[in-house]
């Protein structure tokens, strides 16, 4: 996470990338928001995520896959999906993460040398964007590193500044931790309670806590930040819910965080439902792609016995699992794998027999699961309910799913998409309780 502090940019970048010295020419602007004359404009909100690619801890964090998805594509899915930003952009200096950024349909400015340093502040970098871009009046300045956060959450910050006329507001979390002053080594003192009588230790209960700033996003008018300021002003505070305010920077290690972001998170508008039905593609997700052959030409394949588990596991709670392939493998040799799945293979249009799969079982997409690897597979992808891929999958295909495997096809990819399948149905369930 880039340091909030008071700061100018004195070196900036062109919307090309290239550094250039000074700053650019100033609109005149009008008490609106709008630019020279004319109808006056709306107030133009801009979210605003920056992301370096230079990490001290773990290299290309910003696009690193947590529960399947880039960490910065957790806070643009929903800054997209609020509705309440003119333009939601990412601030970066590398070429892997602007094209993250675009892959989710953000706009990305490029970030220049100065503004990327490790000694560089976040008001450095959001002033160089600010000089480039003349429309914007109000920014939303959302950190990659909350992946629990959600569109209301924002909806309702925005409505605090365009509607109750606030100049600034940040996100805070409400926390029941009794302080104690610190004490240096080596001085002859004793620690003082700074929040709390020790003789009347309140139950959690009987205590509101108190309330700290999450990080989570800090949105502040142009004036202010002109100023050198992300806080000031006429200035108010968003109280966040505690299980959404996870910061991956300072609070927990990555397989806690995935955890949490596979119960809290906000997995798109539309509502999870139970999956039915699981398609699985053959080659490149049950096996590695691989093809042997023997000395009397029969085809032999390999795959992973932790897949197999897995589409027992899947079977036994009621997911119904079939396999397709374009190639038109041996049926011999894939029923000798004693799967016990219905398949089809030499399938010229994918799309065509699973919709076809979709309708003889009742279902409706959403309520199919479909794990690809190919162009082949990129429709189905798109339609089903709940997609994925293993991580060797092309790009293509990738670019079309929520959830990027960590293991290769054919070497556990199953196993794990059927992990991810139960905590994503037991997350609707709890919803299904409420």
């Amino acid at each position: 996470m880039d340091s909030v502090e008071k700061g100018a940019a004195t070196t900036v970048s062109n919307p090309r990338g290239r550094p250039s010295r000074g700053r650019p020419p100033k609109l005149q602007r009008n008490s609106r928001g709008g630019h020279g004359r004319g109808v006056e404009k709306p107030p133009h909100l801009a979210a605003l995520i920056l992301a370096r690619g230079g990490s001290k801890g773990i290299p290309l964090k910003n696009i690193k896959h947590l529960a399947g998805v880039p960490l910065i594509g957790w806070v643009l899915r929903a800054a997209l999906d609020s509705g309440v930003f003119q333009s939601v952009w990412v601030s970066t200096d590398h070429d892997e993460i602007e094209n993250v950024a675009k892959q989710f349909g953000a706009q990305v400015h490029r970030r220049s040398s100065e503004a990327s340093k490790d000694s560089s502040t976040s008001l450095d970098a959001i002033i160089e964007f600010l000089n480039y871009h003349n429309e914007v009046d109000i920014v939303g300045n959302i950190q990659a590193t909350s992946p629990c956060l959600h569109p209301t959450d924002l909806q309702k910050v925005a409505e605090m500044i365009r509607e109750e006329g606030y100049d600034s507001v940040f996100s805070v979390v409400r926390r029941h931790q009794f302080r104690w002053s610190e004490i240096q080594k080596g001085v002859n003192e004793v620690t003082e309670p700074l929040n709390l009588n020790p003789a009347k230790r309140p139950r959690r209960q009987d205590w509101d806590g108190e309330l700290y700033e999450n990080g989570s996003f800090y949105f502040a008018k142009r004036h202010l930040i002109e100023m050198g300021y992300l806080q000031g002003g006429k200035m108010a505070y968003y109280e966040m819910r505690a299980e959404h305010s996870v910061d991956i920077d300072v609070d927990i290690d990555w397989p806690i965080a995935e955890q949490r972001v596979l119960r809290f998170g906000y997995f798109g508008k539309e509502k999870l439902k139970e999956i039915k039905l699981l398609v699985c593609n053959i080659d490149g997700c049950l096996t590695n792609g691989h093809i042997y052959v023997s000395g009397d030409q029969k085809e032999i394949i390999s795959y992973d016995v932790k897949d197999a588990i897995g589409i027992s596991l899947l079977k036994k709670s009621g997911i119904e699992v079939r396999l397709i392939s374009e190639r038109a493998c041996s049926k011999q040799t894939l029923s000798s794998l004693k799967l016990d799945c219905k398949m089809e293979v030499g399938v010229s249009d994918k799309l065509a027999v699973v919709d076809e799969w979709r309708k003889e079982m009742g279902l409706c997409w959403k309520e199919v699961a479909y794990l690809g690897n190919e162009v082949s597979d990129e429709e189905c992808l798109k339609r089903a309910g709940l997609n994925g891929v293993p991580a060797d999958a092309c790009s293509e295909a990738q670019k079309a799913v929520g959830y990027i495997c960590k293991c290769n096809g054919g070497r556990g990819a199953i196993r794990e998409f059927a992990e991810h399948i139960f905590l994503l149905m037991e997350k609707v369930n709890n919803s299904c309780q409420k």
